[in-house]
């Protein structure tokens, strides 16, 4: 009990691929022996984008579940749940809403980033501008101390210390208001050399068969200069070697860097090399993944128990802050 809280969370919209590994599940289970961890399934945010055709939230929901008990997240030492089924979510929303000022909404970064990035979907709804403080609630609710992102989600986390900040002055010290807790996130590009994107059809997916990553990895781009395998190359221009940072040795990474400058190493041999250790990491995943896929029952078992010990929390919150408004 003595431990501090760090909150974290993801948006079902689709499988979970090395992007999503690297940047924050690898993180997660090194934190589960440090911290009380709430990981929540942000199902709410998925309807930001997906609102005109909800029905793929649910199967989503049960695809990152499967994901994350695949790659380590231990239901006995982290709450993982649904924050849709928790109804302190919405009833804190609504509460904070009233004082939020606007113009702290409309300047969140990535909320500027998206209206441009995804024109073909109508999103000028008060959802999607909200989304931001929906963000807020899911880490004060449980008084989080900490929120583990990386550089590009700093403005989410001082949106959230200010949102609590505010409350706290009208109505008294209830939220603490959480630390940014900055992820080393090795950049991991698509495989070819683009943001890794279901819709761009360049990634890796956790779930993937190996023979399937195989035949992925092996035409990926590399260094353009290497038309030949006699052509010295730059390892730091090519998204393979982008893939080295995130799962090789640092003698590997001198090996291939060598190899790569000086023309001794093929890309097919330095491409041989990254499959090893793929094949290390990802098959005991998708083995684990297997025996969840074949257990329905213990995955909504796991959701329910985790909902419940979520929902316990945010109620306890919640009495704070309706006695704090007088509405008792």
């Amino acid at each position: 009990m003595d431990k501090k809280c760090v909150v974290s969370g993801m948006r079902p919209t689709g499988p979970l691929h090395l992007g999503h590994l690297v940047g924050a599940l690898q993180s997660w289970v090194s934190l589960q022996d440090r911290y009380n961890n709430y990981f929540l399934i942000a199902s709410l945010h998925a309807l930001t984008t997906e609102y005109a055709d909800s029905s793929k939230i649910r199967p989503f929901t049960r695809e990152i579940l499967m994901d994350w008990l695949s790659v380590g997240i231990d239901p006995e030492k982290s709450v993982i749940f649904d924050h849709a089924h928790v109804p302190g979510h919405y009833q804190l929303h609504l509460l904070l809403s009233m004082t939020t000022p606007l113009g702290w909404l409309e300047r969140v970064p990535t909320y500027k980033e998206q209206i441009v990035q995804l024109k073909s979907k109508e999103i000028d709804s008060y959802g999607f501008l909200g989304y931001p403080l929906l963000q807020a609630v899911d880490v004060i609710l449980y008084k989080a101390s900490f929120v583990p992102v990386g550089e590009d989600q700093v403005s989410h986390i001082e949106l959230c210390r200010e949102v609590a900040r505010r409350f706290n002055g009208f109505y008294g010290e209830i939220f603490p208001e959480p630390q940014a807790l900055l992820t080393k996130t090795p950049r991991l590009p698509g495989l070819d050399g683009r943001k890794m994107s279901k819709s761009y059809g360049n990634a890796i997916y956790l779930k993937d068969d190996f023979a399937d990553v195989r035949q992925k990895i092996l035409p990926m781009v590399t260094d353009t200069r290497r038309k030949r395998k006699s052509d010295p190359g730059v390892p730091e221009d090519c998204p393979a070697f982008d893939y080295h940072k995130a799962f090789s040795t640092q003698e590997e990474m001198d090996k291939i860097r060598q190899g790569c400058t000086t023309a001794s190493m093929g890309c097919l041999e330095c491409k041989k090399m990254l499959l090893n250790n793929l094949e290390t990491l990802l098959v005991p995943i998708k083995e684990r993944r297997a025996r969840w896929e074949n257990d329905p029952a213990a995955l909504e078992e796991i959701l329910q128990e985790g909902n419940r010990r979520a929902a316990k929390t945010a109620e306890a919150t919640m009495n704070e802050v309706f006695d704090a408004m007088k509405f008792r």
